[in-house]
């Protein structure tokens, strides 16, 4: 039995993507007889009270962390709070990163220290904890930085040199580095001296959850979700944040306000009152923007779609691969995505017939290009581009296929 460090800025109660999937990774190497501890935040990026009440925090040490308890697992939580102001933010960033430095060194026996990208950061305080402890070091990138910060307008030369020479070092000192696409990989493999080291770890779908239901079944507040019989229900479900292009969603749904069309946005983020402001501006009835739902209720809510949306900006849609696609492909729901040509998204999608995909540049070109695929789609079609996606992920993207590739890996490392 191997003792296992996760050190990830996520992690459960919290209800975000990387979360749960660290969650599930967890409790697979739990399984599998090994000795997991966590170390993470406080909820701060999706707190969910009814999560948090199944897995309380007890303060330690005066408040110096919180210790919880995930399915037997300990977790280590330093606080981490979402303040407005930016120098606050960043001296909370760097008190987390102190704390879980030195509970890492207080840590005996570990064999192995996994976490996830981002922060950078993380990735070169495991260099040093590895170095000390004689620990393997595995890092997981789930996002390429420096890369997205530059393509989302960072200008600082010095501060771009910093995180150059971070992300350097964490992929040449870090025993593993896994990632999570081909693009991906292809974009990093040169970063590295030895490129036996990068290895492609997919992320993956929990199957028992996310599934197709019938809509017969479906047990959805009405005065959210009305049960429109003669619209297409198009959804977008996850954060509203600067990674999607709220821009094109406005200009189809000006054009198409008279279609029996709507749109369903539904979530939290940093734009969730841009995006509000702007629907009034505009009187875009076609747009509903609903709150955070709870993790057990994304199945049924995907299930009264009839298409999923994701419209990724151009300065970010190179750098990230939403996890949902899996989610939505394992409820065997059809996308609508917007992305570049050779993206992450674009390159997984184009060839297992269950997307629609427009990858033009030119705003009105692919805003006309939308509502063309839109006003051209029958049922018939919807619904078998979601079997082959539900076919798809089951095969290759089930958490029980995925998570042996990690305990695999884990394994490799340990003998």
């Amino acid at each position: 039995m191997s003792k296992i460090l996760i050190h990830s800025i996520v992690f459960s109660p919290d209800g975000v993507s990387t979360a749960y999937l660290y969650n599930d990774i967890a409790l697979k190497f739990k399984e599998a007889g090994h000795k997991v501890i966590v170390l993470t935040t406080t909820p701060n990026y999706n707190i969910v009270e009814s999560e948090v009440k199944k897995q309380p925090l007890t303060k330690k040490f005066l408040g110096l962390y919180y210790l919880s308890d995930f399915n037997g697992i300990p977790v280590k939580h330093i606080s981490q709070k979402k303040y407005k102001n930016p120098t606050l933010r960043i001296l909370g960033f760097i008190y987390w990163h102190i704390i879980s430095f030195f509970l890492g060194l207080f840590e005996k026996d570990l064999d192995i220290i996994i976490s996830p990208s981002p922060p950078l950061s993380i990735g070169l305080i495991n260099i040093f904890l590895g170095k000390i402890k004689k620990t393997k070091v595995i890092y997981n990138v789930q996002e390429i930085y420096p890369d997205l910060l530059i393509q989302s307008g960072l200008k600082s030369k010095i501060f771009i040199s910093i995180l150059k020479w971070m992300e350097k070092t964490v992929y040449n000192h870090s025993d593993v580095v896994t990632t999570i696409d081909q693009v991906f990989y292809n974009t990093i493999v040169d970063r590295f001296k030895d490129k036996s080291k990068l290895h492609v770890i997919p992320n993956f779908v929990d199957t028992d959850l996310y599934k197709p239901l019938e809509l017969s079944k479906l047990t959805l507040d009405h005065t959210l979700f009305p049960p429109h019989t003669n619209k297409l229900k198009l959804m977008y479900a996850g954060n509203i944040g600067y990674a999607q292009d709220w821009k094109t969603l406005i200009h189809v749904a000006e054009k198409l306000l008279n279609e029996p069309i709507v749109f369903y946005v539904i979530g939290e983020g940093v734009l969730k009152d841009f995006l509000i402001r702007k629907i009034k501006e505009k009187n875009l009835s076609n747009i509903h923007v609903v709150p955070y739902q709870p993790r057990e209720l994304i199945p049924q809510i995907l299930a009264y779609s009839d298409l999923q949306f994701i419209f990724m900006t151009p300065q970010t849609e190179g750098h990230g691969f939403p996890s949902k696609v899996y989610t939505i492909m394992s409820c065997a729901k059809p996308l609508l995505v917007c992305s570049g040509k050779g993206t992450p998204i674009v390159n997984f999608l184009k060839d297992k017939s269950c997307a629609y995909l427009v990858t033009e540049k030119d705003e009105n070109i692919k805003v006309e290009s939308v509502i063309k695929t839109l006003q051209s789609i029958n049922e018939s079609e919807l619904t078998q581009k979601g079997k082959n996606g539900y076919s798809y992920i089951l095969e290759n993207y089930s958490k029980r296929v995925v998570t042996e590739e990690y305990l695999s890996l884990i394994n490799t490392l340990i003998v």
